[in-house]
């Protein structure tokens, strides 16, 4: 019969491990919020803010209700067409998670980070930036 070395079982163990945790976060984030972004429904994304939310967006930055914060973001979507959205890092702690992704656009490529608050079993964003990637 064979052995195995400890020391040869880490690495998968590491990945294995990996895998759970971001799989785990990932189901943490509402698929609306992602779909919202990859097709740029601002009335979508909208439902998700906190009733004041800190926006960035380009050079606008301050914290709007929810009402405002969504002409905004529908302003944006209007001049940055979006083609696709992808997450590149997430993170954070039980009750809340912040997600870092590429939104690209057919005028370009933006970084765009959130933060979820859970409040009453739902995830909430209390934060949204947006910033043209050079």
């Amino acid at each position: 019969m064979r052995t195995f070395n400890k020391i040869s079982l880490l690495p998968l163990f590491c990945v294995v491990f990996l895998l759970v945790a971001v799989n785990h976060a990932t189901a943490q984030i509402p698929d609306d919020i992602v779909v919202s972004l990859k097709t740029g429904n601002a009335r979508l994304l909208a439902s998700y803010f906190n009733q004041s939310v800190e926006l960035a967006i380009l050079e606008d930055d301050n914290v709007y209700t929810k009402a405002q914060a969504e002409q905004i973001v529908t302003g944006f979507f209007s001049r940055n067409q979006p083609e696709k959205f992808t997450i590149i890092h997430l993170g954070g702690k039980e009750g809340a998670q912040y997600v870092i992704g590429n939104l690209v656009t057919r005028q370009g490529t933006f970084r765009v980070s959130f933060l979820l608050k859970t409040t009453a079993d739902k995830e909430i964003i209390h934060q949204l930036r947006i910033f043209k990637q050079e």
